[in-house]
């Protein structure tokens, strides 16, 4: 998305979000959970068959704190797609080679991650490593459609977007992921995740519902 495109994102205005949405947007998260918590029993199975054939007998679940609604920390679930020790593992890539502290700082993530497994390579680009999150979604951390879960570590790069963007629930997917905007900065990122706390709307969910579909088949942001 060019910067053109991303103008209306800079849009301070807030607008009243009802209670009936934020009923429907629950009983959705509910209703989706349920369905996907089924899904997820079989993938399992098969996640493990194959990381063990890998030769990997570590968890094939991964944890984390990371940021909910409201500043709360909440213990975070995924399929883990990196080698054990991947954070000790990124902060020594970060010491040792500047180009990559630099990618870092900037984006949040690296391009090219040397801790991805060849399993959890995979799992990335069908997106099944997110499923887990099912669980948060049905304990109520984290929504269906919402903003990314951000890392404890990462509230003072959020500056003046963290009231905004913690004032709603992470989501599984949402805005950023699938308005063809993966592939911009951190500060970017942030500016459209503020912008959907501020406008949410069943209507935007719908949308983004959809829109991740398109992503997830297409491997990048669908643009809505």
């Amino acid at each position: 998305m060019d910067m053109k495109g991303m103008e209306q994102y800079k849009d301070t205005s807030r607008i009243k979000i009802s209670k009936t949405y934020l009923f429907c947007k629950r009983l959705f998260d509910i209703v989706c959970g349920l369905i996907g918590f089924i899904v997820l029993i079989p993938i399992i199975l098969l996640v493990k068959i194959f990381t063990l054939l890998s030769g990997d007998k570590e968890s094939i679940f991964f944890t984390q704190s990371r940021i909910g609604q409201n500043g709360k920390e909440f213990k975070f679930y995924k399929f883990r797609s990196m080698v054990p020790n991947a954070d000790e593992v990124l902060f020594e890539l970060l010491k040792k080679d500047k180009k990559l502290a630099s990618e870092y700082k900037l984006n949040k993530k690296l391009k090219k991650d040397p801790r991805i497994t060849k399993v959890g390579a995979i799992l990335r680009k069908t997106s099944l490593d997110e499923l887990p999150q099912v669980i948060n979604i049905l304990k109520g951390d984290m929504a269906v459609i919402g903003n990314r879960p951000y890392l404890p570590r990462e509230k003072e790069d959020m500056g003046e977007y963290f009231d905004d963007i913690v004032s709603t629930k992470p989501g599984l997917t949402g805005l950023w992921q699938t308005a063809g905007t993966k592939k911009t900065t951190f500060a970017h990122r942030l500016l459209f995740e503020s912008w959907y706390s501020r406008n949410m709307t069943m209507w935007l969910d719908i949308r983004i519902f959809f829109a991740t579909f398109k992503a997830v088949i297409f491997g990048h942001g669908a643009g809505i």
